[in-house]
């Protein structure tokens, strides 16, 4: 509640005003599209044709997305792949889980720099990354604990913005600035999403607030937990898993949303800064970066919903009701099946579950992966049987790491920001390709169907 200086009346920012509603029966009114029009027109809505395949924008070296296969002329549906760099996604995790190591690290450099990193490369970034891993002094305190939201990816652009004013050369976009600019936001991301957490959990939540100073000898996934937790202990294999939820989330090609948008307002030549504050505003959105809170949502209604998870005929006509707008949030869909590329399989669902199978077991939780797998292997058939589908439909990704974050007892508040601290990697190295190599400033068209009509003088309204 505020006061207006002028009339010294109390304004709540947060209402709806009769006089907003009566503006926003007008703006609908004027504001709705006849959805025939798309179709005459041939708009590709979504930038994505009738069979949801993406309208060619731009060309990249970063990643690739493969789903479909060609036989005998004809695109087929695959297993999918997901390359970093042209390298196999799966064989970068195999390389390093054979080695024990953590793979975050490594991954954030061959997608920056287009190669895998030598033994004394790697150690020297990974320093570099610990160097960087420091605030400006005062800044948790005048900027992260003051005005505390109770979303953290507004928390974290706002914070993202607020850099810019400490950085003396935020508007210079040659590469070598842009390049430690990227640098300095891969390795703060940790801290300035769990400080934020910890300022909303100890000035709105009513608990004790606990800020931790980063370990330098401790990998990115590591001081995440490490930041996190009031005593900053964690078992080796919740490092691991959460390195792994970072590796296999940190890139998925130019034309995810977020992404796209990190190279749409990067090409305005704006600072990194606004571009990175741009592509968090798009992975806020629970179409995007916040699908697999629902999933964990979804599961939690369906476990007070069912007496016998084991009981697939339970588990089928829950799913069949989700399908109707019947059960959980009644919006027909089965929250982590499918996916806008993937038909067959997602890569990263892939990998993930083996993983997933072990930390169940520690965490005493072998009963509800069980109900995971069921629904796995059940939704696809029933989505099938209930919908008209072009491709089809398997887990991904987001299906998979909200169960294992609720296992790793993070709040939800950081499912989302824990997705940006690892997707950071790709936008930066997507940021640089595109100021490299762009040029032309993105700007799709748009057709206006607005029928022309005459001025008409105040007096005569």
């Amino acid at each position: 509640m505020t006061v207006n200086q002028n009339t010294g009346e109390k304004i709540n920012f947060s209402e709806i005003t009769p006089e907003i509603l009566s503006l926003t029966e007008l703006c609908t009114r004027n504001g709705r599209i006849d959805p025939e029009l798309y179709t005459r027109y041939e708009v590709k809505r979504g930038l994505r044709d009738l069979d949801g395949n993406g309208v060619l924008t731009g060309l990249t070296e970063i990643s690739d997305i493969v789903s479909k296969q060609m036989v005998d002329g004809k695109a087929v549906p695959c297993e999918g792949k997901l390359y970093y760099r042209g390298i196999d996604v799966e064989e970068i995790v195999g390389g390093f889980i054979r080695e024990k190591r953590f793979g975050f690290e490594e991954t954030a450099y061959l997608l920056l720099f287009g190669q895998l990193p030598g033994k004394e490369e790697l150690s020297h970034f990974t320093d570099l990354l610990a160097y960087y891993r420091s605030l400006p002094t005062s800044f948790v305190r005048d900027i992260i604990m003051k005005a505390p939201s109770r979303d953290m990816m507004n928390t974290l652009a706002r914070s993202v913005l607020t850099l810019y004013s400490y950085d003396t050369a935020a508007d210079d976009t040659s590469i070598p600035n842009v390049l430690r600019q990227c640098l300095q936001l891969i390795a703060l991301f940790p801290c300035l999403s769990v400080y934020g957490y910890q300022a909303y959990n100890h000035y709105i939540g009513g608990n004790s607030l606990f800020i931790h100073t980063p370990d330098p000898n401790l990998s990115t996934a590591e001081n995440i937990l490490h930041l996190l937790r009031p005593d900053s202990r964690y078992t080796e294999l919740e490092a691991r898993i959460l390195d792994l939820a970072l590796v296999l989330h940190a890139e998925h090609g130019g034309g995810n949303n977020s992404t796209f948008t990190t190279h749409v307002v990067s090409s305005s030549g704006t600072d990194t800064y606004s571009a990175i504050a741009a592509s968090l505003g798009s992975l806020k959105g629970p179409k995007h970066g916040g699908a697999n809170i629902k999933v964990v949502q979804m599961f939690e209604d369906m476990k007070k919903t069912l007496s016998d998870w084991t009981d697939e005929e339970a588990v089928s006509a829950y799913l069949t009701a989700l399908l109707h707008k019947e059960a959980f949030d009644k919006a027909g869909l089965i929250y982590g099946m499918g996916h806008a590329v993937y038909s067959l399989s997602d890569p990263r669902a892939k990998v993930f579950r083996s993983f997933v199978k072990s930390l169940s077991e520690e965490k005493g939780k072998s009963e509800e992966y069980q109900l995971y797998s069921m629904v796995e292997r059940l939704a696809p058939q029933i989505i099938a049987k209930e919908r008209r589908i072009y491709k089809g439909v398997s887990a991904n990704i987001d299906f998979y790491s909200g169960f294992v974050y609720s296992m790793l007892e993070l709040p939800t508040e950081l499912y989302t920001p824990i997705f940006a601290i690892a997707r950071i990697a790709g936008w930066s190295a997507h940021r640089i390709e595109e100021l490299i190599g762009g040029g032309k400033i993105i700007r799709p068209a748009y057709k206006n169907v607005q029928p022309r009509q005459d001025y008409v003088p105040l007096a005569e309204r």
